[in-house]
């Protein structure tokens, strides 16, 4: 008897990467707008952690002569960014097929990061924020975006999991960030976007 090819886990995954590349997620995060806005050189090395099916990968690549490593633990991720890349003509994407935690890039090796509704998924948020702070250049920029705890916000995911944007702001700033500036996109989701300290 021939089995199901459809496992739970492919459909979890198909229902996430139709979440991450819906029109309604565009219109809700509009990821031009939001990284015309970044201090991103046209020579800049960056990372997108957690880059699921690079909606900040694709349009990142595209304002860098540099690289763009895209990191998702997932492979199928990686491959969808892969084939969005092949189709623009796109070739300065390196993938790494890890979690953040065992990133392995050069300190002072990246010029801005991205960390786009992942950080609530972290076993560490510290331990998290601390990698990004190693692998960045002094006066590199990181840029988190991140659902704010606050119970009247249903929308995202649950309340136990969530970080609110000041433990996030503490947390920054105890690692050597310092906060360029604190925005809301909208009613769910507050960015912050923070530099590494010169020292």
């Amino acid at each position: 008897m021939e089995q199901n090819h459809h496992t739970k886990s492919d459909q979890n995954f198909l229902t996430k990467m139709a979440f991450l590349d819906s029109k309604q997620r565009e219109n809700f995060i509009p990821p031009d707008i939001l990284l015309n806005q970044m201090p991103i050189m046209k020579n800049d090395t960056l990372l997108d952690v957690g880059a699921g099916t690079g909606f900040f990968t694709i349009p990142m690549a595209e304002m860098t002569s540099d690289k763009v490593y895209a990191l998702d633990p997932d492979k199928r991720m990686l491959r969808v960014i892969e084939d969005k890349a092949l189709t623009k003509g796109i070739s300065n994407i390196e993938y790494i097929p890890d979690y953040i935690e065992n990133l392995s890039l050069k300190y002072n090796s990246v010029d801005f990061a991205m960390a786009s509704l992942i950080l609530h998924e972290v076993k560490s948020l510290p331990l998290t924020l601390s990698i990004i702070h190693n692998v960045l250049k002094e006066g590199g920029h990181i840029l988190c975006l991140e659902y704010e705890k606050d119970n009247t916000i249903i929308e995202g995911p649950p309340m136990s999991i969530r970080i609110h944007s000041n433990d996030l702001e503490k947390n920054l700033i105890s690692l050597g960030f310092e906060i360029v500036s604190k925005t809301k996109i909208n009613e769910t989701i507050y960015t912050f976007l923070a530099t590494k300290k010169e020292k």
